[in-house]
C-alpha cells in the first residue's frame, strides 16, 4: 500500500477537482485540512507517507523536515517551483520532486480586485448596508490616475494592460526592465523612487528573491503620497511588515491590500488585523476553480507517473539516481 499525504487542503476540494481513482490499487489518499506551522508536529504527522503533495508554499520542508522522513520517496508542489521546498536537500536524500504547470491570469485579476476595493471603499460601505447605514464614503476613480508597477513580468505584464485600459498613467520600474519594454506594453520606464513618490497605486507583481526581500521599506514608504495605495499580491516578505503597519497606522500612506504575508496564516493579533485603512485576503492570488482544477489534476498525474514507474514534470531529476529503497 502506497499512503498519499494531501496538505492544506483549506477548502476540502482537493478530491472534487481531480479523479483520484486513476492511482494504482493500494494506494491511499489522506486529507488535511488544517495547517501544521511546527516542524515537529509535521514530521509526526507525515510518518508513513511515500508521498507528500504540497499546495504551493502553505507548509515549508526544509532539510531539518525531510531527515525526519525517511518513507518519503515523492514530494509533490503546484506550480514548478516553491521556495519553501529545500530541493537541494531532497536530492541528496533520494526524494523526488515533481511540479504541476499553473495558471498566469488569476493573480492579475485580484490585483485589481484589491485596488478597486481600496479605491471604492467596498469592504467598508459592504459593511455599512448590511448595519443599515447608506454611502458612508466617497471613492477615488481609477482613470488619470498614476498606477505605479513594480515588476513586469508576466503577471505585472497584464496589470499593466488593465490599467492602461481604465485610462490610467501607468509607469513601472524593475532590476531588468528595458524603456523598450516597458513601452510594448504601455507603461513607461522610471525610477523605482520617481515610481514611488508620484503614483496613486503601487502595486508590487516582482518574485521574492535575494534580491527583493524588504524592497519595500520605511524609505520607500515614506517617499510615497499620502493619499497613495500600496497592493502587493506576490509575497509577503518583499514588504517590510512592520514598517507598513506603522505607516498605515500613522496614515503616512492612504491604505493597502494585501494578499500575501510574512507567515501565513496570519496569527490572532496580527497589527494588520486592528487596521481600518488595509483590505486583506488570505492568499487568494492563485485560488480558482481554474487553478485547482489544474493542480491537482497534474498533481494526480506526477503521482501515477511515479509509481508506474515513469515519473513527469520531475524538477530534479538527480534524485531519481539515488531513489531510497
Amino acid at each position: 500500500m502506497t499512503r498519499i499525504a494531501v496538505l492544506d487542503d483549506y477548502q476540502g476540494v482537493a478530491l472534487s477537482y481531480a479523479d483520484w481513482t486513476v492511482l494504482p490499487r493500494g494506494a491511499e489518499v489522506q486529507v488535511f485540512r488544517d495547517h501544521l506551522k511546527d516542524p515537529g508536529a509535521l514530521a509526526r504527522r507525515l510518518q508513513g507517507f511515500e508521498v507528500v503533495c504540497a499546495m504551493r508554499e502553505r507548509t515549508a520542508f526544509p532539510r531539518s523536515v525531510l531527515q525526519r522522513l525517511p518513507g518519503l520517496k515523492l514530494l509533490v508542489t503546484t506550480g514548478m517551483s516553491n521556495a519553501a521546498i529545500d530541493v537541494q536537500a531532497a536530492t541528496e536524500l533520494g526524494i523526488a520532486v515533481s511540479g504541476t504547470g499553473v495558471l498566469g491570469y488569476p493573480t492579475a485579476e485580484l490585483t485589481w480586485g484589491l485596488i478597486f476595493a481600496l479605491l471604492r471603499n467596498i469592504p467598508a460601505e459592504d459593511r455599512a448596508v448590511r448595519e443599515g447605514k447608506w454611502q458612508v464614503s466617497v471613492g477615488i476613480g481609477a482613470n488619470g490616475k498614476r498606477l505605479g508597477v513594480i515588476g513586469v513580468g508576466r503577471l505585472g505584464l497584464q496589470v499593466c494592460a488593465v490599467g492602461k485600459a481604465l485610462g490610467m498613467d501607468v509607469v513601472a520600474w524593475s532590476q531588468n526592465l528595458t524603456a523598450e519594454r516597458a513601452a510594448q506594453h504601455g507603461a513607461r520606464l522610471i525610477s523605482k523612487d520617481e515610481l514611488l513618490r508620484t503614483s496613486d497605486v503601487v502595486t508590487i507583481q516582482t518574485r521574492l528573491s535575494d534580491r527583493t526581500r524588504g524592497l519595500i521599506g520605511a524609505r520607500e514608504l515614506a517617499m510615497m503620497k499620502p493619499t497613495a495605495y500600496l497592493v502587493n499580491t506576490s509575497r509577503g516578505p518583499i514588504v517590510d511588515e512592520e514598517a507598513l503597519a506603522d505607516a498605515l497606522r500613522a496614515k503616512r500612506i492612504a491604505g493597502a491590500g494585501l494578499d500575501v504575508f510574512d507567515e501565513e496564516p496570519l496569527s490572532p493579533g496580527h497589527p494588520f488585523l486592528s487596521l481600518e485603512n488595509v483590505v486583506l485576503t488570505p492568499h487568494l492570488g492563485y485560488v480558482t476553480k481554474e487553478t485547482y482544477e489544474q493542480f491537482y489534476q497534474e498533481t494526480v498525474e506526477d503521482i501515477r507517473g511515479f509509481l508506474s514507474g515513469e515519473p513527469v514534470r520531475v524538477i530534479n531529476p538527480d534524485a531519481l539516481k539515488k531513489l531510497r529503497k
